[in-house]
């Protein structure tokens, strides 16, 4: 059953949501730079891919902690990557830990947190930022195992960076590492028995999204089968994901699936607008 040290209650503005900043652009900082609330208790969830170094990611994290009332972030694939540009040469688990302690030093919640419960008097909700990774189990059409599937990427030019540079240690593989989360993350929410909840991944929840990829191929690292009902399951009103760089809303059994990442310059470019959070909740007031 949950404890009172699991959930944090509070009365905030807005709940928005946004993902995928990669601030290593130059275009996106100028974005994270005009990221502000329109009320002063409004919450910001990050759903991942802030930067690639953990300098990038302490800055615009602290750089948004001081503007909104509270700052919900979760993982992205890029945050774990350890390249020869990052002075923190920290692998896996480890570096994910360090991220952790950065947030809390700025008062970020992580995923290894109290849930904080968003309510404007009339609704309560757990906010539930998940780290959950991929496990390889979206195989795209015409392929049945992991082998075949890697081969089919392979094969297609299409091969994410992960495999080069997100290591999973101490774990065997990536695959090893998402059951692990899985499992702790499924333990939390079971936990909340039966409060709603707004759901935050990097990697969509449910595989739903992936259809749409001009690649099928790289479904394989966009999330596992072992999350497919956690919206139902979980007592979802909302689920944000990121990673795709596809934004936009879908429906699965009644549960809006919101894509809130910016992405790159290459691609909001020609949408022409400026990417900007998305409400997913907003107050009465």
């Amino acid at each position: 059953m949950i404890t009172s040290a699991d959930i944090v209650y509070t009365v905030p503005g807005d709940l928005l949501a946004i993902s995928d900043l990669h601030v290593a652009y130059p275009e996106n900082r100028e974005i994270l730079a005009a990221l502000a609330p329109a009320h002063p208790d409004d919450w910001l969830i990050v759903a991942g891919d802030v930067g690639e170094r953990v300098d990038q990611v302490e800055w615009a994290l602290a750089t948004l902690a001081q503007r909104f009332a509270k700052v919900v972030w979760t993982p992205g694939n890029h945050e774990l990557w350890t390249t020869p540009r990052d002075p923190v040469t920290l692998r896996g688990e480890a570096r994910y830990q360090e991220l952790v302690d950065r947030c809390r030093r700025l008062g970020v919640v992580t995923p290894e947190d109290p849930y904080p419960v968003w309510s404007d008097g009339s609704r309560s909700v757990v906010v539930a930022p998940l780290f959950t990774l991929y496990d390889y189990s979206w195989h795209p059409p015409g392929t049945h195992d992991v082998d075949s599937a890697l081969r089919a990427a392979v094969a297609a030019g299409v091969v994410c960076t992960d495999e080069m540079v997100l290591h999973a240690d101490p774990y065997p593989g990536r695959a090893e590492w998402c059951a692990a989360r899985v499992a702790a993350s499924e333990r939390r929410l079971a936990a909340l028995a039966g409060i709603p909840t707004v759901l935050v991944s990097h990697w969509p929840l449910v595989r739903e999204p992936t259809r749409v990829l001009r690649h099928p191929e790289f479904a394989l690292w966009c999330g596992t089968d072992a999350t497919a009902d956690w919206h139902r399951r979980f007592h979802a009103v909302a689920a944000v994901y990121g990673h795709l760089h596809i934004p936009r809303e879908i429906t699965v059994d009644g549960v809006p699936f919101y894509e809130v990442s910016v992405g790159y310059p290459r691609e909001w470019r020609p949408r022409g607008h400026v990417p900007a959070p998305r409400v997913i909740l907003r107050a009465a007031r």
